[in-house]
């Protein structure tokens, strides 16, 4: 797959900081980091917007998803609160993360702390067909638990 030129620029507030990177070869977002001027505690059931000190430019027919990282989630309770997130082709201001702490103590944030993960996807613009009768699907109308929670040992077509 051949990558995807995003321009970025690092805000003043974020000079000492790394742009976000990933931390692997095979990882499919980029670390966020914290640019905050100080400490951030959040107490529990707390929620702040965090900055990153950077601003993007994304390619027409992109977005940058904002996610939780799955280590904050299950260490501490601390999850991007309206994740994902999405910033948009045509938005220029700074990369923000809402992060929430679910866990029962204080979570602090500290500077340059890696507080969520940003995946740059290819957007499909959709154009609504309105008809007067949708097609048939196994699935129909059902939802909201309609398939149900077995695995994999579950019996086809039941629901467990």
């Amino acid at each position: 797959m051949s990558p995807v030129t995003v321009a970025v620029r690092r805000l003043a507030h974020a000079e000492d900081l790394p742009l976000p990177a990933y931390a692997s070869a095979h990882a499919a977002g980029m670390d966020l980091l914290a640019a905050v001027g100080e400490d951030v505690v959040l107490p529990p059931g707390g929620f702040r917007l965090i900055p990153t000190g950077i601003a993007i430019a994304l390619p027409a027919g992109y977005e940058a998803q904002v996610r939780p990282r799955s280590g904050l989630a299950a260490r501490n309770g601390v999850t991007v609160l309206n994740g994902p997130g999405t910033v948009d082709a045509d938005y220029r201001g700074e990369v923000g993360v809402v992060v929430a702490n679910f866990g029962p103590e204080p979570f602090t944030v500290r500077r340059g702390m890696r507080i969520a993960q940003m995946v740059v996807a290819a957007v499909a613009v959709a154009r609504w067909q309105e008809v007067a009768r949708l097609p048939d699907s196994e699935r129909g109308a059902g939802g909201f638990g309609s398939t149900g929670l077995g695995g994999a040992s579950a019996e086809a077509g039941t629901d467990a």
